[in-house]
């Protein structure tokens, strides 16, 4: 019998009390066998009923007995409810288990900090840089409020009756005269006790691990002055004898109880409302993980159709869409037609008419007519799972202007002791009696109202409302650093095919030499053509298969990226491309050459086709362009940019393009070197450069320019080069990403400024340099609330993002 090999698994505990009456449906009812050891092949998803192999990386792991599942969704419904799926079919004995932890996360979950990005780990817990929670990298749909918020909540609402009763004796006690005031402090000690030891002890564990990792932050700031006031007033309370007479008032040794505890509660409230505001910057990314259906109604092979788990879409398979239905997966429509609402991915309002051979994006909406497509990308390979993998990276990266208020904060903590410690000698020494107690409560109160935090959330905050935002409307930034270039953007190079015309080019006419006929040149660059990735190579394909030409397989293909394609068939060897093709190899067009310019004259491009060395004839093949063109230059020229176009067709058809669209400035027969040249050339004379292109040829300069737009209807290769994607390719898009980073970095500047504003002028105030003046002095309660209200303030103003246009 062979037997399994069982892998690792992630759980590495599972609940007795969930599977003591679970039967793994792990193995197929028809041909699997069982031993008390191991289950062999094939497997069977306990989920699903799917058939698995011992191959797949999901499974579950049970003191060496593993169970295998077809997905990620399949082992999770599993592991949170394993008696829904218990044994009544199963023919497996119940494997031996270790318990489940109490919260099961997603796969793979990976935690990170907002405002340290670099932070990352796959558990939750506190940044070991900010003290800051951590939340997970990819929110889920099936988030709740996150644990620490729920504990603070828990901390706060239980003490909170304390922290009022504590206060309030410590206002009005000494009126009221209810108790003696050394017993009063007593009292204030007992009941605040469970306030600092137990609802601020996550605060002193932060404020103890900043100073072990020897990283200052906001939880240091509060652990010294809470636990400065705290300790002082046991001290008082406990050895009030030690003290000198003036630290006497109304009949008792001056305590603090009440500052500790008020510090306390506000800190806890400011947590949770924090905590509530960041929720609400991943909104964007949940909406967008919102928009894919759960199932999808599957064509079987023998024509049934049957509701399917998304899960369970593979490439390949047959999907029917009815009309209201979202699109499932990524594909290509097979049969019927309709017209598809894409506006929740591209933000085009206008729905697309859809026929056979077109792409369907997955998520979008199915409004009016009946389809069938056959999928080709599902999972992480869809367009919408790549959208939202660009957000999550563009959230979790920094902008330069961060590099400023990281620099400040380094310096913050340090800073901010040493003015409280200063304030504390200096009241001690020249204040008013009691000194050394003003001295105490002011250096606490300097402590508590700092807020590195608001610092350091001031730029995050507002590139994750940001890129959410933009990513609702077609706009995908790869990172914060292109959100803070493209406003300063001057100048603009595009491409042609893809990026100013549809990407869809028609094949119009062949020429052909003497010898050769029309449908032969056809012929021939149908079979050098069917290797390229060029979208005019593809449209020369699809009309030699529309004319029935017999396509035969070349030898020796080689790609030759912006000029042509070359290579051999029975012993000739075939060359197509641009003039600079023929010119490289030495190839006289001189011929055709009258003819290439007046098809070029139309705006079509041409493309000469050789034989054996000798030109057998030219391809014409033209591409429209798009009908938003035209609207979007004349936006980004009114907005002060200078456009130029730099496209691979001749010069000819380039001018034609050119002078349709109203460009000046225009490059044809241009090599990917010459692009990137190009855009080499406009920095050196001091330009902001942004190149926009669609095909592996505009890699290099997409790369090399200050910000590289990408059609979102291009090629893999452009798209992984360029920091901007906009996924309908329309380039009205560069005026809307254009006016988001102008909104993003204006409110990023706004929060700096108040965190800057904020801390210049509280702390100031809390070390009591008015009192001289107007007699004020700030009490570390007050201090406490505003600490608490200025991170949650910059979150706010971030959030505006949401609803600016």
């Amino acid at each position: 019998m062979n037997k399994t090999k069982p892998n690792h698994s992630i759980y590495e505990n599972s609940n007795p009390e969930h599977l003591a009456d679970v039967g793994i449906l792990s193995v197929s009812d028809s041909t699997a066998t069982v031993n008390d050891d191991h289950i062999t092949q094939p497997l069977k998803d306990p989920v699903c009923g799917m058939t698995v192999t011992d191959q797949s990386p999901n499974t579950f792991n049970c003191k060496g007995k593993s169970v295998y599942f077809c997905s990620a969704g399949c082992k999770a419904k599993f592991v949170a409810d394993p008696k829904k799926y218990s044994a009544a079919d199963a023919k497996t004995k119940v494997l031996e288990t270790t318990p489940i932890p109490s919260e099961v996360m997603p796969i793979g979950t990976i935690y990170t900090c907002p405002m340290h990005p670099e932070i990352r780990q796959d558990h939750a817990g506190a940044c070991p840089k900010c003290g800051m929670a951590l939340e997970p990298e990819m929110p889920s749909l099936e988030d709740g409020e996150s644990p620490e918020l729920l504990d603070f909540k828990q901390r706060f609402i239980w003490t909170l009756p304390l922290t009022i009763i504590v206060t309030v004796l410590a206002m009005v006690g000494h009126r009221l005269q209810w108790f003696e005031m050394t017993t009063q402090s007593w009292i204030e000690l007992v009941l605040s006790l469970p306030i600092v030891l137990w609802a601020g002890w996550p605060f002193f564990v932060r404020g103890f691990q900043s100073i072990v990792n020897r990283s200052p932050n906001m939880w240091t700031l509060i652990g010294l002055g809470t636990s400065a006031a705290f300790i002082y007033s046991v001290v008082a309370t406990v050895s009030p004898n030690i003290f000198p007479a003036s630290f006497m008032a109304m009949g008792r040794v001056s305590v603090y109880f009440e500052a500790a505890a008020v510090i306390i509660s506000l800190t806890l409230l400011g947590q949770i409302l924090e905590l509530k505001a960041r929720s609400q910057t991943s909104a964007a990314i949940k909406s967008l993980l919102g928009l894919s259906p759960k199932t999808a109604r599957k064509i079987n092979a023998d024509g049934i159709e049957e509701d399917v788990p998304l899960t369970h879409v593979h490439v390949g398979d047959l999907l029917r869409i009815r009309p209201g239905e979202k699109v499932p997966v990524d594909g290509v429509l097979t049969e019927g037609g309709s017209a598809v609402d894409e506006s929740m991915l591209t933000g085009e309002p206008m729905p697309v008419t859809k026929g056979i051979g077109d792409k369907l994006i997955g998520a979008t909406l199915n409004t009016n007519g009946a389809m069938v497509m056959r999928s080709e990308k599902v999972g992480s390979q869809t367009v919408l799972a790549s959208i939202v993998q660009m957000v999550i990276q563009a959230q979790r990266s920094k902008a330069p202007m961060q590099r400023m208020a990281d620099q400040v904060a380094g310096y913050f903590v340090v800073t901010v002791v040493s003015i409280a410690l200063v304030t504390f000698l200096a009241w001690g020494f020249f204040g008013p009696e009691p000194s050394w107690v003003f001295g105490l409560i002011n250096a606490v109160a300097v402590l508590i109202i700092a807020c590195p935090c608001a610092l350091g959330l001031a730029t995050p905050m507002s590139i994750m409302v940001a890129t959410g935002k933009a990513a609702t409307q077609g706009v995908l930034f790869r990172d914060a650093a292109a959100i803070e270039n493209f406003r300063k953007v001057d100048t603009l190079i595009v491409d042609k095919t893809g990026t100013l015309t549809e990407g869809k080019p028609r094949f119009n006419q062949s020429v052909a030499t003497s010898g050769y006929t029309e449908d032969e040149v056809l012929r021939l660059a149908a079979t050098l053509d069917q290797g390229s990735e060029h979208p005019l190579a593809d449209a020369i394909v699809k009309a030699a298969r529309e004319k029935g030409l017999v396509i035969d397989r070349v030898d020796n293909f080689e790609s030759s990226t912006g000029i042509g394609v070359r290579g051999s068939l029975n012993n000739k060897q075939l060359a197509l491309g641009n003039s600079a093709l023929m010119e490289q190899l030495n190839i006289q067009i001189e011929s055709l050459k009258a003819q290439a310019d007046e098809l070029r004259a139309t705006g079509a491009s041409v493309m000469y086709l050789a034989v054996d060395g000798k030109l057998a004839g030219l391809l014409s093949v033209s591409d429209p362009i798009k009908e938003s063109t035209a609207v979007a230059l004349a936006t980004l020229k009114a907005l002060g940019m200078r456009v130029i176009m730099a496209t691979g067709d001749g010069q000819l058809t380039a001018k034609s393009v050119a002078t349709k669209l109203g460009i000046h400035e225009f490059y044809g027969e241009v090599k990917p070197a010459d692009k990137l040249a190009l855009v080499d050339r406009l920095q050196r004379e001091g330009k902001i450069v942004a190149m926009a292109g669609d095909g592996i040829n505009d890699a290099p300069a997409l790369a090399k320019a200050d910000v590289g737009v990408a059609m979102g209807t291009g090629t893999d290769v452009a798209m992984n080069s360029a920091q901007v994607t906009l996924v309908k390719g329309d380039l009205r898009g560069i005026a809307q990403a254009r006016a988001i980073s102008e909104q993003t970095i204006a409110n990023m500047k706004q929060n700096l400024g108040f965190a800057f504003v904020y801390n210049a002028l509280g702390v100031p105030l809390a070390a009591g340099v008015l009192y001289p003046f107007t007699g004020w002095l700030l009490s570390p309660m007050i201090a406490a609330l505003a600490m608490s209200l200025s991170s949650v303030s910059v979150i706010t103003n971030a959030l505006r993002l949401r609803s600016q246009k």
